[in-house]
C-alpha cells in the first residue's frame, strides 16, 4: 500500500493520537489505564529504545517515559522537506522525523512512528507500529500559531484552492477531490480529541483531519486513471498552499493549550 493511500485508510495520523491522548493523561484528564488502548486503537504498536528497556517493549511500557513531563512539554510534529520546524538540528532523529513525516517532541527526546507490514499466511495484510525513541537533549519547542489563527489560514486557503481546482476543471478529470474539497465547507467528521482540549481546537482538529485524508488521496493517481503529468503539476500547485495549511492546523490544534 503506498503512503498516500495508507495515510487516507487512516482516521488520523498517528502521532496526532499519541500525543493528544499523552498531554490529557499528563494533564490529569484521562486513566493511564486507557493511553495505549486509545493511542493504537485496532493496530499492535511497540516502543523500542526506551530508557531503562533492552528491547521492543508493549507501548503500554514506553508510555512512563513522559512521566514526569508538563502537558506543554509534548508536542507534535508534522514536518516535510524545506519545513523541518520543531525538530533539533541534522541527526538521526530529524532524519527518521522528515521520513515519517510525523513526530512527538520533548524537552529532552522525541517519538517516530515506524510502519511495519505484515502478512499473515492465510494472505491478510496487518501493519506494526514501532514507536522509536531518540535522544533530544534540551530541545527547545518553536514559536507555532495558535488554534484560531490557523483555523483562518486553512478556512482561506480552503477557498483558493477549491477556487483554482475550479479553473482547472479538475471536476471533470478529479470528480472526487473537487466533491471533498465542496463537501469540506461544512464539514460532519467523527474525528475527536480527549478531554481538556477547547470546541475550537476540536473543531478545527476534525476539519483538518478530513481534509489532510482528502489531500493524500489526490496525491495518489489511480493505475489508468486520465490526469496527465500536466494535470497532476497543476493540481499539485493548486494544492500545495492548502496541505501546508492543513499541517499547520494539526499541529496547532494538537498542542493547543488544555483546560480542566
Amino acid at each position: 500500500m503506498s503512503p498516500a493511500a495508507d495515510a487516507a485508510t487512516r482516521t488520523a495520523r498517528r502521532s496526532t493520537r499519541f500525543v493528544t491522548w499523552v498531554r490529557a493523561w499528563r494533564a490529569g484528564l484521562v486513566p493511564f489505564d486507557e493511553l495505549a488502548d486509545e493511542i493504537a486503537a485496532d493496530e499492535e504498536h511497540l516502543v523500542a529504545d526506551a530508557p531503562g528497556t533492552w528491547t521492543d517493549v508493549p507501548l503500554g511500557q514506553g508510555l512512563p517515559i513522559f512521566a514526569k513531563l508538563h502537558p506543554d512539554e509534548i508536542r507534535l510534529v508534522l514536518p516535510v522537506p524545506g519545513d523541518p520546524r520543531g525538530l533539533p538540528g541534522p541527526g538521526e532523529l530529524t532524519g527518521a522525523a522528515m521520513l515519517a513525516g510525523e513526530a512527538v517532541m520533548t524537552p529532552g527526546f522525541g517519538v517516530v512512528p515506524e510502519v511495519r507490514r505484515h502478512t499473515s499466511g492465510s494472505g491478510v495484510e496487518f501493519s506494526t507500529v514501532l514507536w522509536r525513541v531518540h535522544p533530544a537533549p534540551e530541545h527547545r519547542a518553536v514559536f507555532q500559531m495558535g488554534a484560531a489563527e490557523a483555523e483562518a489560514q486553512l478556512t482561506a486557503a480552503l477557498g483558493e484552492a477549491t477556487a483554482r481546482l475550479t479553473k482547472l476543471d479538475v471536476a471533470q478529470w478529479k470528480p472526487e477531490l473537487a466533491g471533498a474539497l465542496q463537501a469540506l465547507r461544512r464539514p460532519e467528521s467523527t474525528e475527536t480529541l480527549p478531554p481538556g482540549f477547547d470546541p475550537r481546537s476540536r473543531r478545527l482538529f476534525a476539519r483538518a483531519s478530513v481534509l489532510d485524508q482528502v489531500l493524500a488521496l489526490a496525491g495518489s493517481n489511480a493505475p489508468g486513471g486520465a490526469v496527465n503529468g500536466y494535470e497532476a503539476q497543476q493540481r499539485d500547485e493548486a494544492l500545495r498552499p492548502l496541505t501546508a495549511a492543513c499541517r499547520q492546523a494539526l499541529v496547532a490544534a494538537c498542542n493547543s493549550p488544555l483546560q480542566p
